[in-house]
């Protein structure tokens, strides 16, 4: 079975300390993992990785890791760092470009798990309609619009999330428009970005929210 090599890397808060933790590759159900600049070891899904963090899934895509009860799910390409919590540092997730130089971003939009592109010239964040009714939210209800597509004017609507979440930088009441056309994935735009500190280090950007 090949294994599929996963550049990145989330620092995480245990109970007590924090572990650093590389994923360097994935099986089914299995993720083989670096702790703390350890050796690389196989962990299964079930498996206690560090006090309080533990694997609970593993494919082609990533692996997914609990914290004391909350989810993050590292993907190929992306690049996570998170301090140990101390009351009153600010929140901030950083992602690492993938070969095109493109930030793709795993995150939750009203709870429901999604993936965006970052995007800084989408004045909103955009949403095909086919993952607006997937997360449950009624866009017709929202805003009549129009956006111009490669295939010509396609309707739109103009809506408002309850939360959207990135790492972990949670921002509500977040503008965002639902196009019915032309758009193949979910754009991060700058209703959220606005709303954090963008700093651009190489191909890594760190994102902080501001309010």
């Amino acid at each position: 079975m090949r294994l599929a090599t996963l550049p990145a890397l989330l620092l995480l808060s245990g109970a007590a300390l924090a572990a650093d933790i590389s994923v360097v590759g994935v099986f089914p159900n299995k993720a083989v993992l670096v702790v703390d600049g350890g050796s690389p070891k196989t962990y299964s899904v079930g498996a206690s990785i560090a006090e309080g963090i533990k694997l609970v899934a593993a494919d082609s895509s990533g692996a997914t890791i609990d914290i004391n009860g909350k989810r993050q799910t590292i993907a190929m390409g992306e690049h996570f760092n998170r301090a140990p919590s101390s009351g009153g540092g600010k929140q901030s997730v950083t992602l690492q470009a993938d070969g095109q130089g493109h930030y793709m971003v795993n995150g939750q939009i009203n709870g429901g798990s999604v993936r965006m592109l970052l995007d800084t010239g989408a004045t909103l964040i955009a949403l095909p309609a086919s993952d607006a009714v997937r997360l449950g939210i009624d866009y017709k209800k929202g805003a009549p619009a129009y956006v111009n597509t490669a295939n010509g004017v396609a309707p739109a609507y103009k809506i408002k999330l309850n939360t959207v979440k990135v790492g972990d930088i949670e921002i509500n009441q977040v503008d965002a428009l639902v196009q019915e056309q032309g758009l193949p994935i979910i754009l991060l735009g700058m209703s959220f970005l606005n709303r954090t500190e963008m700093r651009r280090d190489g191909a890594h950007m760190v994102l902080t929210k501001r309010f």
